[in-house]
């Protein structure tokens, strides 16, 4: 009975650590223990104790004195002592692969790159640049006393929960074992589509201490976010967290059908949102490139200039692929119930100009408008986000349970 009580405090004292930790990374400026104990409604005294460990453990600091402006002594902030942990961040996608670092103050820490046109590769190839990409940034956190808490991976394809890739067919990659990478089982990472890791990016107080610049959602929002590359991912956040769905696959919003007898798609369909709006379909429908050309970065780059420059042939294109957004967004929209949408990847490029348009065309697809209303809002995190949003799974995984790594060396 000793030892079943020993287990229960244990865990008890785990889950009231993470409720401290998730109180301070939403928090929009450092907090002092009164009123972080009156916010997680825990006693003065159990949040003297959590705080001192935090201290101790160099996960929390303390800030710089607060006079009040009525009677009595300052107050001393608690703030996020960055540094100290680390989540990496890694991301296979059709135009090149990368890692990244960041700490609980959102900071990154290290990142690296690599452009290169991934379709058709050997995964065993690419997995084993990544490892000797991600290595040396490992090693450097190490020597500057900054411990790597956990690591996400971020695949342009259908991931299931036992590590499979089943299927990233921009990739041509299919059914593939991600636990036999040795920078997988290192790590222990966590995998899952990039889209829905680039939602968790856009998440603020996720795992990192809350940006100023995350002000379109907030912590506890619903929205859908809209991934488009040569393909469409798409990603529902349901009350702050990712729906995943029975399999993983929630939220695959490219593969809504838009046209029963549209163009044929890359799954096999015809008239998905994916072959009206990605980005293939777009530099093909305004004549630039075909094939595996109109996949490359200097078609798109084409495309972007023409659009700019009032092309009127590709202004017809994004015409078209907006009417195609519309209906999938809104059937999406209708389906699950939430009133905010975020525009990522290429769309991004387009600005709060095609946000306007979007919202506009879809307030009458709307069921209950105008009770119920839709912003549509290009996100924050734009560049590479699904890197970010990878290495904040990775530092997740301390807050959820952060006694297990608060007593590692």
């Amino acid at each position: 009975m000793a030892s079943l009580r020993r287990i229960n405090q244990e865990d008890l004292r785990n889950h009231n650590l993470s409720v401290v930790l998730d109180t301070l990374l939403r928090a929009e400026k450092p907090i002092s223990r009164a009123d972080l104990a009156k916010e997680t409604g825990l006693t003065k005294a159990t949040l003297s104790l959590l705080a001192s460990m935090l201290i101790d453990s160099g996960v929390v600091q303390e800030g710089e004195p607060v006079v009040s402006t009525t009677y009595g002594r300052p107050s001393t902030p608690l703030e996020i002592h960055g540094g100290s942990i680390a989540g990496i961040g890694l991301q296979i996608n059709t135009d090149g692969y990368g890692c990244l670092a960041l700490d609980l103050n959102g900071d990154t820490l290290g990142q690296e790159w690599v452009s290169e046109d991934m379709t058709g590769t050997d995964p065993y190839e690419i997995f084993a640049k990544l490892d000797a990409m991600t290595f040396p940034l490992e090693s450097r956190l190490k020597r500057r006393g900054c411990k790597v808490v956990g690591a996400g991976l971020a695949l342009p394809g259908i991931v299931t929960d036992d590590m499979w890739l089943l299927v990233a067919r921009n990739l041509g990659w299919e059914n593939v074992n991600l636990t036999r990478f040795n920078v997988v089982r290192r790590l222990d990472v966590a995998a899952g589509n990039e889209a829905k890791m680039a939602a968790i990016a856009q998440i603020p107080g996720y795992a990192t201490e809350r940006a100023s610049f995350l002000n379109v959602v907030d912590r506890t929002d619903s929205f859908i976010y809209l991934s488009t590359d040569i393909g469409i991912g798409g990603a529902v956040v349901r009350d702050g967290e990712v729906v995943m769905g029975s399999h993983g696959f929630a939220g695959e919003i490219g593969h809504l059908s838009v046209a029963m007898n549209g163009p044929l798609c890359s799954c096999g369909r015809h008239g998905c949102l994916e072959a009206f709006a990605g980005r293939r379909a777009l530099v093909e429908a305004a004549g630039i490139a075909e094939d595996g050309d109109a996949t490359s970065s200097e078609a798109i780059d084409t495309f972007l200039q023409r659009w700019r420059a009032g092309d009127s042939d590709v202004a017809k294109v994004v015409d078209q692929a907006a009417d195609a957004l519309v209906s999938a967004i809104a059937s999406a929209v209708n389906l699950v119930d939430v009133d905010t949408v975020l525009l990522g990847g290429l769309w991004t490029h387009f600005g709060d100009e095609l946000a306007t348009v979007l919202e506009g065309r879809l307030r009458s697809e709307i069921l209950g408008y105008p009770n119920a209303r839709i912003r549509v809002f290009v996100p924050p995190v734009a560049l590479h986000p699904s890197l970010y949003g990878a290495a904040e799974t990775g530092l997740r995984r301390f807050i959820e349970n952060p006694l297990g790594y608060m007593g590692e060396k």
